[in-house]
């Protein structure tokens, strides 16, 4: 299968505080509710889109890269800039914008991993702003001594350690759509989303014809050891608002630390929560019509008509 995303209805630059430019996508239906949905460490919202291409029909589709990710160039900032703090910020100058331009409406975020917790992190900081919010897998780590602490503090340190060591290069998209389908975790995606993911995740050098991640690896890394200070384990009361924890499953061999912590968190601060079974971190490219009917079954019951 061959996934080839649309070309967007609208292309908004935004600058951010510091400079960054992130560059915001407009797809789908123009009178429905509105959904944001945003990228994990390491890829790019385009290469979800066998999961968010499904919304077009009935809802306003607005896709953003993190910064320094996808479409997005690096930032001046550099790495001192690449932190969550300065996600949260990103993430609230993006609503508010997006808001601004295109008016007011119902907003839904659906976010993945590394934005799902920056989109936490924004709800307990700055506030809540969504209508719903729908977070997939974010990895977040408990407070030290807790039942999952360690679990996660292995899953991100090896993290860490395997982004290091990876290459910035590529000779082609297809070597790198090669290494998805040969790597565990990433096999079972769905066909055509290794080769639709490793464009996304990839910028051709004019001068010497190689292909570069968007996102260097120094980058990526530094996201992943930035999960153990961030002491986001929060409660009903500092989220505000209508929340679904979307997760991979626990109970497949060899499961990522975050299927237990998420299933942990909505077990300590009884939040919605809903497992997609046989599915691990990349679960919207294993499974993207089971993800989309737990996102949808939720978005229903509250009330959200689309």
């Amino acid at each position: 299968m061959t996934f080839v995303v649309p070309v967007p209805n609208k292309k908004i630059e935004l600058s951010m505080g510091d400079g960054a430019i992130i560059s915001v996508r407009v797809h789908g239906n123009d009178n429905g509710p509105r959904i944001f949905f945003g990228n994990g460490n390491g890829f790019a919202v385009d290469g979800y889109y066998p999961f968010w291409g499904k919304l077009l029909k009935y809802f306003e589709v607005v896709v953003f890269d993190s910064r320094n990710h996808g479409q997005n160039p690096l930032a001046a900032s550099g790495l001192a800039g690449h932190t969550y703090a300065q996600m949260v910020l990103d993430l609230n100058r993006i609503f508010s914008e997006v808001n601004e331009r295109l008016g007011k409406k119902t907003n839904i975020g659906a976010f993945h991993s590394m934005s799902g917790r920056t989109a936490m992190k924004h709800a307990c900081e700055i506030g809540f702003v969504w209508d719903a919010l729908i977070l997939f897998d974010p990895p977040n780590v408990p407070p030290g001594g807790h039942r999952e602490y360690d679990r996660m503090n292995y899953f991100e340190t090896k993290l860490n350690e395997w982004a290091l060591s990876r290459s910035n290069h590529f000779g082609d998209p297809t070597e790198l759509a090669k290494q998805y389908k040969n790597n565990r975790a990433h096999s079972t995606w769905v066909a055509g989303s290794h080769e639709l993911m490793a464009h996304a995740v990839l910028r051709k050098n004019e001068k010497d014809g190689t292909w570069l991640l968007a996102c260097p690896r120094e980058y990526e890394a530094s996201i992943y050891m930035q999960a153990m200070t961030l002491n986001l384990w929060p409660t009903k009361k500092m989220i505000g608002g209508p929340f679904k924890l979307i997760a991979c499953d626990p109970n497949v061999a060899g499961a990522p630390g975050p299927a237990f912590a998420n299933q942990a968190l909505a077990k300590d601060m009884d939040y919605e929560y809903e497992c997609i079974p046989n599915t691990g971190h990349l679960l919207q490219l294993q499974k993207p019509q089971e993800c989309l009917e737990a996102m949808l079954s939720y978005i229903k019951k509250i009330g959200i008509n689309f």
